[in-house]
């Protein structure tokens, strides 16, 4: 694995893991969230988990801990599992961003197969995740048998978040929202939250994948979206299935996997 980089830019540490950025971490302030697609996720998270009750996290992906440190800045308390293979990334990030005082958060070097398979059933309230290779999603963590494994260890109410790089179109991330709802089962919702360029098909970029067996807060989540920096928006789940037609979950049995799309040059 390549050796992580911490950049200093005045409040903000920058890690860069084999040529990708991979966190922007504050350690003043845990709040500031640098890249537009973790306050997307954060944005979700507010909209569903109110603050500051905490909330049980697994995070299938760790880096920086960025999120990590954020969750336990708004919601005190909260027991966090970092699903996090890159040992050496992790004993850099340790020593160099230390984590605050009395957090709740436990660093397991376990891929994201490995890790939620060992989790309790109905142990997390939130799942998320953000695990990269090379700059693309595992195709092995966005099949319908491991989402199976996440809807197991999503407790009643739980949400999952996922965030995708793509394509213009999102085909990726709809067969993805595909295989969340079969997994969460009947009623299950997905919506995309991301950059308006991004959800209207004019560039490659990051969405985040919300999917619960709950309604999803969607009014919710679109007047957190006009608050963001960038212009965001949000796909709902109707509109999220009118553009899926076709789309169907990756699948490990049928040898029917991908990784995301790489992004462009």
């Amino acid at each position: 694995m390549s050796e992580a980089e911490f950049v200093e830019d005045g409040d903000v540490t920058w890690i860069t893991v084999g040529g990708h950025a991979q966190s922007a971490v504050s350690l003043t302030d845990p709040s500031l969230l640098v890249f537009e697609y973790v306050q997307q996720l954060a944005l979700c998270i507010d909209a569903v988990f109110a603050r500051p009750t905490p909330v049980r996290v697994t995070h299938v992906g760790g880096a920086g801990l960025t999120l990590a440190r954020w969750v336990h800045h708004t919601r005190p308390g909260s027991p966090q599992i970092v699903l996090e293979p890159d040992v050496p990334l992790t004993e850099a990030v340790r020593r160099e961003l230390p984590l605050p005082r009395g957090h709740r958060i436990r660093v397991r070097p376990q891929s994201g197969e490995e890790g939620v398979a060992g989790l309790a059933s109905a142990s997390a309230d939130l799942v998320i995740l953000d695990a990269y290779a090379g700059g693309q999603v595992p195709a092995s963590l966005t099949t319908v048998e491991w989402l199976g494994e996440v809807a197991r260890v999503l407790a009643p109410g739980g949400l999952l978040l996922a965030n995708l790089g793509d394509r213009p179109g999102l085909r990726y991330a709809a067969r993805v929202a595909s295989g969340a709802r079969a997994a969460l089962g009947p009623g299950a919702q997905t919506a995309y939250v991301g950059l308006h360029h991004v959800l209207k098909a004019k560039g490659f970029g990051n969405v985040v994948l919300a999917a619960s067996r709950e309604a999803l807060p969607i009014d919710a989540m679109r007047r957190a979206a006009a608050r963001q920096p960038l212009p965001t928006g949000v796909v709902a789940p109707g509109e999220v299935l009118s553009r899926a037609a076709g789309a169907y979950p990756f699948s490990a049995a049928r040898d029917d996997t991908a990784q995301s799309p790489a992004p462009p040059d």
